[in-house]
This record gives C-alpha cells, sequence and structure tokens, in this order.
C-alpha cells in the first residue's frame, strides 16, 4: 500500500554577515510561484534584521575596499564558477518564480552567469577608463582616481528575480562598496539561493546581505539609515520613489535610480553611480 508523499516546504532565512540569521520578529510569509503553487516561506525582515545587515556591512567596507581590485575580480568570477555549477536549480527555480518557458529560464540564469564575469573583468579596468591624469598650470601631478562610496543598500527589481538582481549588486561590489539588499518580494527564492552561492564562494561575509521580506516596509529604514551612503531604488516603482528620496537627502545620501532592460549589455553606468572622485595632487621633483 503506498500513500502520496507530503513535500517538505522549506522556511529560508535571511543573509546577514555570511551567516543565515531568522528575522529577530519570527515572522515568516508564504512565497508562490507565478501559477500560484506553494513554493516556500521566506523569512519577513524587521527594521531591526535592516540596522543588523547595515552594521555588518559598514565592518566589512575597511577589508573589502582595500583588496585589490584584482583579488575583488578573483572572487567575483567564483561566484560565476559556482553559480554556473547549480545552474539547473536556478533555471528551475526562476522558471517558477517568473512563469517563463525552461528556454527563456535558461537564457536569463546564463546571462546573470556572464554578468558576474562580465563585471569580474571590469574590477581592475575600470580605475583606467574613469581615472584621468589631470592638466595643470604648475609644477605637479594631479590624478583623479575612483574610490568606492561605502555601504550601499539595493532595492533589488521586482520582477527579474536573478538576472536584475546580479544586475545591479555586482557593479557595486566591483567597486569596492558593500550591500545591503532587499530582494525581490514576490520572487525572493532565487536571491535565497544566490545566498547559499556567495556563502560557499570567496565573497567575505559582510559583502553582501540579502533580506526577504516586504519592500515597502524595508526600503524607508534602508533609505534614511544614517550610516548608509547610497541607494539604489530602481526596484521600486516610479511613484513611490519621492518619498524615498527624500528620505535619503536627510543625510546627503546618493541615490540612483535607473529602469533598465536587463537583457541588455550593461555599459557602465552602475559601475559609475556609487563611486567618488578622489584627486591627488603631487609635485614634480626637481
Amino acid at each position: 500500500m503506498t500513500s502520496e508523499r507530503v513535500p517538505v516546504r522549506k522556511t529560508y532565512k535571511l543573509y546577514i554577515g555570511g551567516a543565515f540569521p531568522r528575522s529577530e520578529s519570527g515572522r515568516s510569509y508564504p512565497v508562490t510561484s507565478a501559477s500560484g503553487e506553494l513554493l516556500a516561506h521566506a523569512a519577513q525582515a524587521s527594521r531591526k534584521d535592516v540596522r543588523d545587515a547595515v552594521v555588518v556591512a559598514r565592518k566589512a567596507v575597511g577589508g573589502w575596499s582595500k583588496a585589490t581590485a584584482y583579488n575583488r575580480g578573483q572572487v567575483l568570477y567564483r561566484v560565476a564558477e559556482l553559480l554556473e555549477g547549480r545552474r539547473a536549480q536556478f533555471v528551475d527555480e526562476v522558471r517558477a518564480a517568473e512563469g517563463v518557458s525552461a528556454q527563456a529560464a535558461a537564457a536569463q540564469v546564463d546571462a546573470a552567469i556572464d554578468r558576474w564575469v562580465h563585471y569580474a573583468g571590469w574590477t581592475d579596468k575600470f580605475a583606467q577608463v574613469v581615472g584621468s591624469t589631470n592638466p595643470v598650470a604648475g609644477p605637479y601631478f594631479t590624478f583623479s582616481l575612483p574610490e568606492p562610496t561605502g555601504v550601499v543598500g539595493v532595492l533589488a527589481p521586482q520582477e527579474s528575480s536573478l538576472l536584475g538582481l546580479v544586475s545591479v549588486v555586482a557593479p557595486a561590489v566591483a567597486t569596492g562598496n558593500t550591500v545591503v539588499v532587499v530582494a525581490s518580494q514576490a520572487r525572493p527564492l532565487p536571491a535565497v539561493s544566490l545566498t547559499e552561492v556567495l556563502a560557499t564562494s570567496d565573497v567575505p561575509g559582510g559583502v553582501i546581505n540579502v533580506l526577504t521580506g516586504f519592500t515597502a516596509e524595508l526600503a524607508p529604514w534602508l533609505a534614511s539609515h544614517r550610516d548608509v551612503n547610497a541607494i539604489d531604488i530602481s526596484g521600486v516603482v516610479a511613484a513611490d520613489r519621492p518619498a524615498l528620496q527624500a528620505a535619503a537627502a536627510d543625510n546627503v545620501k546618493r541615490v540612483f535610480a535607473r529602469d533598465d532592460d536587463w537583457v541588455s549589455p550593461p555599459g557602465l553606468a552602475r559601475l559609475r553611480a556609487f563611486v567618488e572622485t578622489k584627486t591627488v595632487w603631487h609635485p614634480i621633483g626637481v
């Protein structure tokens, strides 16, 4: 006699500081497929979880920003390698989350892997492209070089659960920033699986922190947090952006918002988004 097996549904956790804590509130919410099937439960992060993530992201800034650009490139490439090894899993998750065909889901996963490789390649070339040697009327050398902004809050795209997520996170960390990410509210599982890849990669704990939950609840706390240096609000609709911009203005936080076609070549806009230009003057020796 056989009986129908009851599937074991997971309750996923947050990813903060390289660890997987539960939300401090103990809350979770159901995650369904595009067709309405229950897939799992995800942790519903709170304001306290945002604060905890910012603290560890701040602690990680020093080591990550001072790592050589070549080393950061190796770390990002390692993420691509691990993601490639779990390609089939991500194809299934993107297909379920977004309700697309297997072929379309595979194309998105492949593009996400390629995007990690793309930004890994830019880490040790970006400064040469956007930096400059400036003409000076005097006995000086003057150089302008990009430096990371610091801690960046990221409101991930809602529709593109993996490719959009990678497209906003990878350029921020490639240029030496650390990030606190609020994943897609309705489609968080590809982001959660990505955290499992990050945890087994060479990305130091605290460099990328991923929260799941309700974007409208978490976004204002991230925008107003005084120890967050910049925020990418591309993952919220245009009507909700002014309130976040006003909250970010309280500590003169840099705000970036851009509605990208995620499958198109990324260009340099997101690499430029979260860097500061440092100009150094040096006298010419006699």
